[in-house]
């Protein structure tokens, strides 16, 4: 689990005292693990990966263990967050969109008509 600088317990230090960030194949290989983590997610229906944690790890073992040895735990943290919070959203501007929709029709079944 310690090959990126920032996901071992004997990370890197820059000069000030703090971690390096990582590089660009270290991010790289990180969301490269969490798409393929939310691809099991996502064939197996499970949306949440903190809520349905066990589920997650019974069923997508290998993603997780590559997803979590790819990303330093926060990172993995704020996706699976993410994860929900733009499934939330996405489903909340569809519901928007259909409102508006059924409003603009009850308009023009009125009689309004757009500019």
């Amino acid at each position: 689990m310690g090959w990126l600088p920032w996901s071992s317990g004997d990370s890197k230090k820059a000069s000030d005292g703090g971690r390096i960030a990582p590089d660009r194949s270290s991010r790289a290989r990180c969301w490269e693990g969490r798409d393929l983590f939310f691809a099991c997610l996502d064939r197996n229906d499970i949306l949440d990966g903190i809520k349905d944690d066990k589920d997650a790890r019974r069923k997508c073992a290998k993603e997780v263990e590559e997803f979590e040895a790819a990303c330093s735990a926060t990172w993995v943290k704020y996706f699976k967050e993410k994860r929900v919070m733009e499934y939330n959203r996405d489903r909340t501007i569809e519901r928007i969109k259909k409102e508006d929709a059924e409003k603009v029709q009850n308009l023009k079944s009125q009689g309004w008509k757009p500019n």
